[in-house]
């Protein structure tokens, strides 16, 4: 993180540490922006009645390419507080949120993941994977921030948002178990999995699978000839059988690999549609945290040749692509 970045984050908390506990005596909601889909689920998920949360990306949209509209800077000009993921996931943001945080607070809630937990570009080892809700494990820190922050502002209701927490926390490890339990039927030499974009280091990470993004961390790099062929190259010589499209991403680079690998006498398929920088449809089981991870580790699983039990951990998936 820049000097900029770290003190822009630190001025960022500082009011929420003076703020009067007015806020939860006058009896109304916490009025809060979220910059992601993710962050806004887990807002509302541990404020509960006890915040209004208005999130800025929908499904389907790519937070690295996202630029801010009149209405989102009047909302968040006018908001108790504004929660966004940072570590330059909302790239296209970041001045306007930087300055932001001089006069109301802005929380960046990746960036409470630990430092020596995150993951680094090796071509520019200053900059970390923005990617954090990908692993449970690491997400967890973004849940504990949130509760943190909220307390602070209203801390009248200490003892909710704790309570709301512990048991969000709860899902969060039953889900993390389920993932790997599944993902463990997927065969070693089929733990291979490759995405439109590199926004699954962390769930490689955590569940021991080597992933091969045709982007780098951002959408807003340009995949090369020279990348689509080495990858390319890959998928013949190791066999892989499947690769995945994203809902925020074009399909055109995960079908250029599908193009070169069939030029060269191997089938590879679209093995289904994975959720990464956003969720699903807004109202849908996918449209939460928990159910975009739930979809994403089940149809991985059956993809690769795993055992994933009907409609995934909880029964309640039902846009999987099953095996063919």
């Amino acid at each position: 993180m820049s000097l900029l970045r770290l003190v822009a984050s630190l001025a960022a908390l500082l009011p929420i540490l003076l703020m009067s506990p007015a806020l939860a005596e006058e009896g109304r909601r916490l009025q809060l922006v979220a910059t992601t889909g993710m962050v806004a689920d887990v807002l509302r998920e541990v404020g509960g009645d006890r915040v209004e949360v208005r999130g800025l990306m929908g499904p389907g949209v790519d937070p690295h390419l996202y630029r801010q509209t009149r209405s989102d800077i009047t909302a968040m000009t006018r908001a108790d507080a504004v929660f966004w993921n940072g570590l330059y996931l909302e790239a296209q943001l970041e001045s306007f949120l930087e300055r932001l945080g001089e006069r109301q607070p802005v929380i960046p809630v990746g960036e409470a993941v630990p430092r020596e937990a995150r993951l680094a570009d090796e071509e520019y080892p200053d900059q970390h994977d923005p990617h954090v809700w990908m692993d449970p494990s690491r997400w967890r820190f973004a849940v504990e921030a949130i509760r943190d922050a909220l307390t602070e502002m209203a801390p009248a209701h200490a003892e909710a948002f704790a309570e709301r927490a512990d048991a969000y926390l709860e899902e969060i490890d039953a889900l993390d178990a389920y993932a790997r339990e599944v993902l463990a039927s997927v065969p070693e030499e089929a733990r291979v999995l490759v995405t439109a974009h590199d926004a699954f280091g962390y769930f490689g990470d955590a569940y021991g699978f080597e992933v091969l993004g045709i982007q780098g961390f951002s959408t807003e790099s340009e995949a090369g000839l020279a990348r689509i062929e080495s990858l390319v190259n890959r998928l013949v010589e190791r066999e892989i059988g499947a690769l995945f499209v994203e809902t925020s991403v074009s399909d055109r680079n995960v079908r250029a690999l599908v193009e070169g690998a069939a030029a060269r006498g191997h089938e590879v398929r679209i093995g289904g549609e994975l959720y990464s920088d956003a969720m699903g449809p807004e109202g849908s089981y996918e449209g939460t945290w928990l159910g975009m991870l739930d979809h994403n580790v089940s149809q991985i699983a059956i993809a690769l040749g795993g055992e994933v039990p009907e409609g995934g951990r909880l029964g309640r998936l039902s846009h999987l692509e099953e095996r063919p």
